[in-house]
């Protein structure tokens, strides 16, 4: 890469040609993360999920060259609150606003409502890759010094983004979610054998109750997704969001621009009853990961949410040869059901010293008890011996 680059902020996604985001984000790779697509960040503004009116304020930061050529961007946001984003500061606002300082607006690293770990720094598979990379980090950097804003917050890391950024001096943080790997698996009674008897015949059993009420399950994607089917999963998803957050993120017409745009990317499971649909689960498909977000349903049944969120997933994952499943944010209850303590990863430059050294602090304290706390889950995994672990195998 010869000659010099600069830092540009760009307001809108549509600022970046798809192609040129898309290749940069590797979105279309063999590991390729949906979210990182140009067609989903583009459906949360054309929708407007996000903007000035969400607290959410398209601010990506591009990497161009002297012929304004983009060679790295950045999906980044000027935030006024910290909803949406499963990686907890309120305490960290609270504390610096009761000291006399501002805490928003921060700018935030991220896609919007969506706790998957993906690239943040957009820098293509280059040889360049990690010039590119520093670029980035230094515009991040210039960019709260510039503005003013208290810090910068980039969540769900890959390792070499999370590494980039703790040399240039970003602080870690820790936390965890529940995967199910797929250990080549041939199908989904091939992974039951994997479990204790006891948990197996639990999991079957779940399995046979969820639809014992006349209940039938189908996924659909692509054309499949109509009007009709995404009404019935807006009602669904409203209802869930209105009981967790109050004030649910995303409106009717974001789902219908996804769809759209990349519905061959998208796993709706919804289950019916009596002719009509009463419960669903959206997932999204990247290369070698099934995403599972959302969730909702207008009747209750015993294990219906189990079933549609997390062994349809299993199901999908073992049938297209997917690597893993992440369900999503939080969740101990998946850990019977074969889903894995990970670890995820975020990074956070703060301004004020006094705010930095207070919250560096607590993370090495905070990172400790993540590690601890997976440790503990991670014997209590529904395994058999040794078939998580380098262990000889046993019998139950």
């Amino acid at each position: 890469m010869d000659g010099a680059i600069h830092i540009r902020v760009a307001e809108s996604i549509e600022s970046v040609p798809p192609s040129v985001w898309d290749e940069l984000a590797n979105a279309g790779s063999s590991t390729g993360n949906p979210f990182l697509s140009h067609a989903f960040l583009s459906a949360l503004e054309d929708s407007k999920a996000v903007g000035s009116r969400s607290g959410w304020l398209p601010q990506h930061l591009l990497v161009e060259d002297s012929e304004g050529r983009i060679l790295a961007a950045a999906p980044a946001y000027l935030k006024s609150h910290s909803q949406g984003e499963y990686v907890f500061d309120h305490g960290w606002a609270d504390a610096f606003e009761r000291a006399g300082g501002r805490y928003y607006p921060k700018l935030q690293l991220s896609v919007p409502f969506t706790p998957a770990s993906g690239p943040r720094l957009l820098v293509g598979n280059g040889s360049a890759a990690p010039v590119l990379r520093d670029a980035l980090i230094a515009g991040i950097k210039g960019y709260v010094a510039q503005t003013g804003v208290s810090s910068a917050h980039a969540t769900f890391l890959m390792p070499d983004d999370l590494t980039a950024m703790e040399e240039a001096g970003f602080l870690h943080r820790t936390d965890q979610q529940f995967h199910f790997r797929n250990r080549e698996y041939g199908s989904y009674e091939d992974f039951l054998e994997t479990l204790a008897s006891r948990k197996r015949k639990a999991l079957r059993k779940e399995r046979r109750e969820a639809v014992s009420n006349g209940i039938e399950v189908v996924r659909l994607s692509g054309k499949e997704l109509t009007d009709e089917v995404w009404d019935a999963f807006f009602g669904f998803y409203m209802d869930t969001g209105s009981r967790k957050w109050g004030r649910p993120y995303l409106n009717r017409r974001f789902f219908s621009l996804v769809g759209e745009r990349m519905g061959d990317k998208i796993v709706l499971v919804m289950a019916r009853r009596a002719g009509r649909f009463i419960a669903g689960a959206l997932n999204f498909v990247g290369g070698d990961t099934i995403y599972g977000r959302y969730w909702g349903c207008v009747e209750d049944h015993p294990f219906l949410h189990f079933e549609i969120c997390y062994h349809q997933a299993i199901d999908y994952a073992i049938e297209h040869k997917l690597a893993v499943v992440e369900a999503g944010a939080q969740g101990e209850h998946k850990l019977a059901r074969g889903y894995e303590p990970t670890t995820t990863h975020s990074a956070h430059w703060i301004a004020h010293p006094g705010l930095r050294q207070a919250i560096e602090d607590h993370l090495d304290y905070e990172r400790h008890r993540v590690a601890e706390m997976k440790e503990a889950l991670d014997a209590h995994t529904p395994f058999r011996r040794g078939e998580r672990l380098d262990e000889p195998a046993t019998e139950d």
